[in-house]
């Protein structure tokens, strides 16, 4: 089962956010039918979505993360909530490049650096807040810590890694957010700086049955970790005739009235789970009518 941890060390030095996301990967990757190297961007960016959505305070916040940095595989886009729901999708599902010389998935080929890493922030009251700084490495990850480090001042180490099995599933997936606290000392910093340079493969972590909470402090293992809270997360799509019937009246009546004489139905295609609707008839007239 899939599930994220909220934890902190005794002595308030920093904060960490890891989530274990195997499963919610793997759910996107069917639905979007991913190519390995699609599946891998795509993963990372799910994961990363579920820890900034945890970070929110709201019941009714939502956060957007999409990165878009020119390359074959377009907009990567995620939206989640604070209580382990998330949903996404990528623009190109199939590209595929080939390996990189260390045999790794390419993903900072396929996501490219011509671009930039936005955040959207909806509380439900006002304007949305919204953040954006320019990509730096394409792997996604990296980019992520350096929005915080930007655009929100906060010094952030952002691991994550998915494995994708020889069948194209996903094998494993996961990774943690680190933030330092205002009052960590200099002797703690050099002592995490050194614990996040020598950590191996994010990915091989949560290849195993190990509990979220052993992996923090198996990897924090020179501090005295202690887990606040704990949370399931899914990929959780919450599309529906109502949400696409709002969508259509967008299209204004002029456009229903053409679709209604000429077709007399149409069928929208949800982006994030790519559920279909089926509009016609009477239910079609009555969109008309609104």
């Amino acid at each position: 089962m899939d599930y994220m941890i909220r934890a902190i060390d005794k002595k308030k030095s920093f904060r960490i956010f890891m989530v274990k996301s195997t499963d919610t990967v793997e759910t996107a990757r069917k639905f979007h039918e991913t190519s390995p190297t699609a599946s891998a961007a795509l993963g990372r960016v799910l994961t990363a979505g579920l820890m900034m959505g945890y970070m929110m305070k709201g019941e009714k916040d939502r956060i957007t993360l999409s990165i878009n940095g020119g390359g074959p595989i377009g907009t990567l886009l995620a939206v989640a909530d604070n209580k382990g729901n998330i949903k996404g999708y990528v623009n190109n599902p199939n590209v595929e490049l080939d390996l990189k010389p260390n045999g790794k998935l390419d993903v900072s080929g396929a996501v490219g650096l011509d671009g930039k890493v936005t955040v959207i922030l909806d509380t439900g009251f006002g304007e949305p807040y919204v953040g954006s700084t320019d990509l730096v490495t394409g792997e996604i990850a990296e980019d992520i810590a350096f929005y915080y480090y930007l655009s929100e001042q906060q010094n952030t180490a952002v691991a994550l890694g998915v494995l994708v099995d020889i069948d194209y599933s996903i094998k494993s997936a996961g990774g943690f957010i680190v933030q330092t606290l205002p009052f960590i000392e200099d002797e703690d910093v050099l002592i995490l700086e050194n614990t996040l340079n020598n950590i191996k493969s994010v990915s091989e972590y949560f290849d195993n049955d190990k509990d979220v909470e052993d992996i923090a402090k198996e990897i924090f293992k020179d501090f005295d970790i202690e887990i606040l809270n704990k949370i399931p997360v899914k990929f959780n799509c919450d599309c529906s005739y109502e949400r696409m019937e709002g969508a259509l009246i967008s299209l204004g009546k002029k456009e229903l009235k053409k679709i209604i004489e000429e077709d007399g139905q149409i069928e929208t295609v949800c982006h994030f789970c790519n559920n279909k609707y089926l509009f016609r008839g009477e239910r079609l007239e009555k969109l008309l009518e609104n």
